[in-house]
C-alpha cells in the first residue's frame, strides 16, 4: 500500500509542477489555457475557478498531462480572441512556454535537494572497509578503517567528503568519466593523512551499478565486526559464539570489519563440505578462541558457509546539513551533476558504449519510491529530486514528441526564418513516437527483469 501511495504522490506531484510551469508562462504571455490536466482520460475531478478561462482536471489515467491552450491548428479561432492563440504568438514566447515544463521539474529539483541539505541527513560516515579482494582499491593500497576526508576527480582541487554517499557519486562520477580519483586518507588510529590515487581510468564502465563498485573495491562503509542476533540451532550458537562477541580473526585472516568478516564466513567451504576453522574473539574485554564449523547453503553462485547470526554492526552515521544559501547552492550543484549524468549515460547509450539495461520504467520507479519513502522523509524527497531530474532532462531531448523536439522546431524556425512544414511535422512525429515507444518497451522490459528475473 505505501509504493501505491508514494508512486502516485510522486507521478502527481512531478506532472502537475511540469505542466504548471506551461501553464504560468503561457498565462503570463497572454495565451488562453482551455484545460490544465493531471494525467489522461476519462476526468475523475474536474472544477472552473470564477473568472477563469481555464479548465482544471485530474484524469484516471496518471502517467502524464497536458496544458491545452487556444490554437488554430487544433480548432477554429474567433478572430477577436486571435491574439490569444498560441500559435500567433512571437517565436521567444512559444520556445518559452514549451520550455517552462522541463525547467520547472528542475527548479523543483533544486529546492528538494535544498530542502534535504537543509533539514539534514543521517549519511554513514566515508570510513573504509576492506577493499574487494584483487579490486583496484586493494592493488592502490586501502586496507580498510580509513577515514576519507577528501577527493578529487582528474586534476580538479580536493573537495570535503562529508559522507559515504558523497564518496560514492565522486567515484561514480570518476568512473564514468575515465578519470583517476585522488583520496585523502586519515587512519582510524592516528591523525597523519596520506593521498591515494585510485586508477579509474583502467575502467571500461559500461553501468554505474554494484559490479562498478566491487571493481573498484570500495563497497560499503566500514563496520564493527560483530555478532548479532544468532539464530536458534545456528553453526553460531552451536560454537558457543554470542550476540555482541567481537571478531578479531578467522583462520588464518586478521578480521578488519563486518563486511570482511561476511566474505571470510561465505568463503569457508571446501567444494561442498564445511571449512571449520578457528576464531578469536573479544566478549567483555576478554580474548577467547573457539571452533567453528559454518553451515553450508547452495546459492546460485555455488555453496557458501553461513554461521546463522547477523554479521557486523550498523555503520557509524554523520549528519550532513547546510546552512540556508550553501544548501541551496548545493541543491543546484547536484541537479547540474545529476542532470549531465543523466545525458552523458543516454547519450553512451545511443552509441553502445552503455547498456539500455540502466533504463527504469515504471514499475522500478514505483519500487524505488516505496523503499524510499519506508526510510524516512529526506530518502523520498532525494528520490523525487532525482525523478524529477530525470524528467526534466527526458522532456529536453530533441524528440519530435517531447519539448524539445519542439524546441528543435522553433530553433529551425529562428534560424531559417520559416516554420516546419505540416509534411516534415508529421513525419517527425510519427518517428519520436517510434523511438518514444521503443524507450518505453525497454524499460518495461527492464522492470519485469528485475522483479522475475
Amino acid at each position: 500500500m505505501l509504493t501505491i501511495v508514494a508512486f502516485v504522490v510522486a507521478l502527481g506531484l512531478l506532472i502537475a509542477v511540469h505542466e504548471y510551469g506551461h501553464y504560468r508562462v503561457a498565462v503570463a504571455c497572454g495565451v488562453k489555457v482551455l484545460r490544465f490536466s493531471v494525467g489522461f482520460g476519462r476526468p475523475l475531478v474536474r472544477w472552473q475557478p470564477k473568472g477563469s478561462a481555464t479548465e482544471f482536471v485530474i484524469a484516471a489515467f496518471p502517467l502524464g498531462g497536458y496544458v491545452r491552450m487556444l490554437d488554430e491548428r487544433e480548432a477554429p479561432v474567433a478572430p477577436e480572441e486571435r491574439h490569444l492563440a498560441f500559435n500567433t504568438q512571437p517565436l521567444r514566447a512559444r520556445a518559452a512556454i514549451v520550455a517552462a515544463g522541463p525547467l520547472a521539474n528542475l527548479l523543483l529539483a533544486v529546492l528538494l535537494y535544498a530542502l534535504v541539505n537543509w533539514s539534514g541527513v543521517d549519511e554513514p560516515k566515508a570510513l573504509l572497509a576492506s577493499p574487494v579482494a584483487g579490486s583496484i582499491a586493494q592493488r592502490a593500497g586501502l586496507q580498510g578503517g580509513e577515514l576519507v576526508v577528501g577527493a578529487a576527480i582528474g586534476d580538479q582541487e580536493s573537495e570535503p567528503v562529508r559522507s559515504f554517499e558523497d564518496l560514492r557519486w565522486t567515484l561514480t562520477c570518476g568512473a564514468l568519466d575515465g578519470e583517476n580519483v585522488r583520496l585523502l586518507l586519515r587512519p582510524m588510529r592516528g591523525n597523519s593523512e596520506r593521498q591515494l590515487v585510485l586508477p579509474l581510468s583502467e575502467l571500461e564502465v559500461r553501468d554505474a551499478d554494484a559490479h562498478l563498485f566491487r571493481k573498484i573495491g570500495v563497497v560499503g562503509p566500514w563496520t564493527r565486526p560483530v555478532l548479532g542476533e544468532l539464530v536458534a540451532g545456528g553453526a553460531a550458537e552451536r560454537a558457543g559464539l554470542r550476540a555482541g562477541d567481537l571478531v578479531l580473526r578467522l583462520g588464518a585472516s586478521d578480521v578488519v570489519d563486518g563486511g570482511q568478516l561476511r566474505d571470510l564466513i561465505r568463503a569457508s567451504v571446501r567444494g561442498d563440505q564445511p571449512l571449520a576453522q578457528d576464531w578469536r574473539i573479544e566478549r567483555d574485554g576478554r580474548m577467547l578462541d573457539l571452533h567453528v564449523t559454518p553451515d553450508v547453503v547452495q546459492e546460485a553462485s555455488g555453496p557458501v558457509g553461513r554461521i546463522g547470526a547477523y554479521v557486523g554492526a550498523a555503520p557509524e552515521l554523520v549528519n550532513v546539513r547546510y546552512g540556508a544559501m550553501e544548501g541551496l547552492w548545493k541543491g543546484v550543484e547536484r541537479t547540474w551533476e545529476v542532470s549531465v549524468l543523466t545525458l552523458r549515460m543516454m547519450g553512451r547509450m545511443v552509441i553502445g558504449e552503455a547498456s539500455v539495461k540502466s533504463l527504469s520504467g515504471p514499475l522500478t520507479i514505483a519500487d524505488y519510491a516505496g523503499r524510499s519513502a519506508s526510510m524516512g522523509l529526506t530518502q523520498y524527497l532525494t528520490f523525487l529530486a532525482l525523478i524529477s531530474v530525470s524528467l526534466g532532462v527526458l522532456n529536453l531531448l530533441p524528440l519530435p514528441v517531447l519539448d524539445g523536439g519542439h524546441l528543435m522546431y522553433y530553433l529551425w524556425e529562428g534560424l531559417t526564418g520559416r516554420s516546419v512544414s505540416e509534411a516534415w511535422m508529421e513525419r517527425l512525429q510519427r518517428g519520436g513516437v517510434v523511438v518514444l515507444l521503443l524507450m518505453m518497451s525497454i524499460a518495461l522490459f527492464n522492470d519485469l527483469t528485475r522483479l522475475f528475473g
